[in-house]
């Protein structure tokens, strides 16, 4: 028995009535990160859209203002200061030079000579090409797409066709209010945010299939109740588990975004709104989904008497 529990060990919370609700927010959601998305764009770094990356550490704290004028002076183009973690430790973002990777070396020489007597430290120097950044980027997309329609195929043989679509739609939701997240707050997209996204959905299948296992349970337990029963008894049935889990990884998830520095705040910002989003999709998209879908006691009585047809065969359940 729990020492402390939180939560009503038998709710009855009628989640199933306000399922028009739940999935008009997350069509709300998702049009406007898509309208955001076409309007706005997201804040790609380096990493896809190419340039060049120094972390310097300056001699006491920086003098940002100076600093910016003094680059802004040499006529690189787009060139941004970011203070990153401690006031003496800055990163500077330069967009890509025309020309050769000659060109992008001698940007890189010009800064240096320009910062040289205020710089005690350069930590680190990278340069992405464009291609490589165009490469990354679709190699981004295509990693993202495959582990959606792996995680579909996943749930679709472990359960049936409904439990598939209506889990990859909640994973799409997740996605596309994710990119939302990152284009209306414009936190620099990177690989490590684009390691948030794919995270961000491994957590959310993983809460989704919970409660589809226990939605299976319960349809074969309560074979008289109503389909809409159902879901809301494995939805409380679950509610204590999904809501623990979500506020002890959020807790550490702050813990990283205020005192983990600067290097992991957009991944940790990113994965905090996904858990609560993710969270939302598997109880108010995931769930409703599968009641429009018409998930009856058919598909789980066909396999109830396939379970029961393996067994009076001799092969062991799993």
């Amino acid at each position: 028995m729990a020492l402390i529990r939180f939560f009503p060990e038998n709710s009855r919370i009628k989640f199933l009535n306000a399922r028009r609700v739940t999935l008009a927010v997350a069509a709300l959601i998702m049009t406007g990160s898509i309208i955001c998305f076409a309007a706005i764009g997201l804040n790609f770094g380096i990493d896809f859209r190419g340039g060049t990356l120094i972390e310097i550490e300056t001699d006491g704290p920086a003098d940002l203002p100076e600093l910016r004028s003094r680059l802004g002076a040499l006529d690189l183009g787009e060139v941004t200061l970011q203070e990153f973690g401690a006031p003496n430790d800055i990163l500077i973002n330069i967009q890509r030079q025309d020309g050769d990777a000659e060109a992008q070396q001698e940007a890189i020489e010009r800064v240096k000579s320009e910062i040289d007597d205020v710089v005690v430290n350069y930590r680190r120097t990278e340069f992405v090409g464009p291609k490589v950044g165009a490469e990354l980027r679709e190699a981004g997309t295509l990693a993202t797409l495959l582990a959606l329609l792996g995680i579909a195929v996943y749930v679709w043989f472990r359960f049936e066709w409904q439990f598939a679509a209506a889990a990859l739609l909640a994973l799409v939701h997740d996605v596309i209010a994710t990119i939302g997240f990152f284009t209306v707050t414009q936190i620099e997209f990177n690989l490590a945010t684009l390691a948030a996204v794919l995270t961000i959905a491994g957590y959310s299948i993983n809460d989704t299939v919970v409660i589809f296992d226990r939605v299976r349970e319960s349809a074969r337990k309560y074979k008289k109740l109503p389909i809409s029963e159902v879901l809301n008894k494995a939805l409380n049935d679950t509610l204590s588990r999904t809501l623990m889990t979500s506020l002890t990884t959020l807790l550490a998830l702050f813990s990283l975004y205020f005192f983990g520095g600067e290097v992991i705040r957009g991944f940790t910002a990113g994965l905090i709104w996904g858990i609560v989003i993710g969270t939302f999709s598997s109880v108010g998209v995931a769930v409703p989904l599968l009641y429009y879908m018409g998930v009856k006691s058919e598909p789980v009585e066909k396999q109830e008497e396939e379970d029961r047809s393996k067994a009076q065969d001799g092969v062991p359940q799993v």
